[in-house]
């Protein structure tokens, strides 16, 4: 698969999220930070802002839910209209089950990895994902400095996916920037989550681009 850059709306203009997703009509993906301030120490936006936002946009949703309980909730963003629904391994007490409804709704079903987390204990697990989240910063808050003791779990979740001949995507989030997005690329990353570093650009769609191209002349030296 290509290189997928997906901006995170947690750094954009709340008031104005019709116009924020339209100042990056070049990404692959809108990503949309779902917090409960219980799970992470955030308060962000829910199910009625995903359903506007849904209608709005023109790219697909793409769904990180940061939340408690995430078995009872996910399915209902499928149904606001995310493409994507990312749940915590942290948090999901039933992740096949809940992986299996996301997808039965008709979305892409992706768990997601607090730095510290471990892949290795999900390893059974991935051929009912189609996405894997490797926070590269503790959840919870944007514009936090990128972990680069993140990167050889990037590469060994990559080499997992390889010896299974699984075609998950695997996803970044957390610091992605110009200065960062090529050692991910190079490690085996797919999809991008870059907040500040698009938004807090002159140009949204410049930097997308360019992140693109970055991270995808990364992947062909790799």
């Amino acid at each position: 698969m290509g290189i997928q850059i997906a901006p995170s709306i947690l750094s954009a203009d709340f008031a104005n999220l019709a116009d924020e997703a339209a100042a990056v009509s070049n990404a692959d993906w809108l990503h949309v930070d779902v917090m409960d301030n219980h799970f992470v120490p955030n308060l962000t936006l829910g199910l009625p802002v995903v359903e506007s936002l849904a209608k709005a946009a023109a790219q697909p949703l793409d769904c990180h839910l940061m939340i408690e309980d995430p078995d009872r909730w996910a399915p209902g963003y499928v149904e606001a209209g995310a493409s994507s629904v990312t749940f915590h391994a942290e948090a999901c007490r039933a992740p096949i089950r809940t992986a299996r409804e996301i997808r039965a709704k008709g979305a892409r079903a992706s768990m997601a990895l607090k730095p510290a987390t471990p892949i290795e204990p999900y390893e059974d697990l991935l051929p009912e994902l189609d996405m894997i989240l490797i926070m590269t910063v503790e959840p919870g808050f944007g514009g936090q400095k990128f972990l680069d003791v993140c990167v050889p779990k990037i590469r060994r979740t990559r080499q997992l996916l390889d010896q299974h001949g699984l075609e998950l995507w695997i996803q970044i989030d957390g610091g992605v920037s110009a200065d960062t997005i090529e050692r991910c690329a190079e490690a085996g990353a797919d999809v991008f989550v870059a907040g500040s570093a698009v938004y807090a650009a002159d140009d949204p769609n410049t930097m997308v681009d360019k992140l693109r191209t970055l991270a995808e002349n990364a992947r062909t030296a790799r």
